[in-house]
């Protein structure tokens, strides 16, 4: 939460991630590149590095229609 977010093109930020379930959920991208697995009720971060202007999807592996966030580099 939220689902979607805008973050400055160019610059790094630190992303927050929260895994409210009652199992585990990995939470991966392609770009930009990464993987972090979190136990329930957990929760982590990850210092993103500047991205290019667009749209980025990262998600969740173990339930993708649930666990999705947008990052929209403007």
């Amino acid at each position: 939460t939220p689902n979607r977010l805008e973050v400055p093109a160019g610059k790094r930020f630190k992303l927050l991630m929260r895994n409210d379930g009652a199992g585990p959920e990995e939470f991966e991208s392609a770009n930009p590149r990464m993987e972090k697995v979190l136990g329930p009720g957990t929760s982590s971060f990850r210092v993103v590095q500047p991205l290019k202007p667009g749209t980025y999807r990262i998600f969740g592996d173990f339930h993708p229609t649930t666990a999705e966030c947008l990052i929209i580099a403007k």
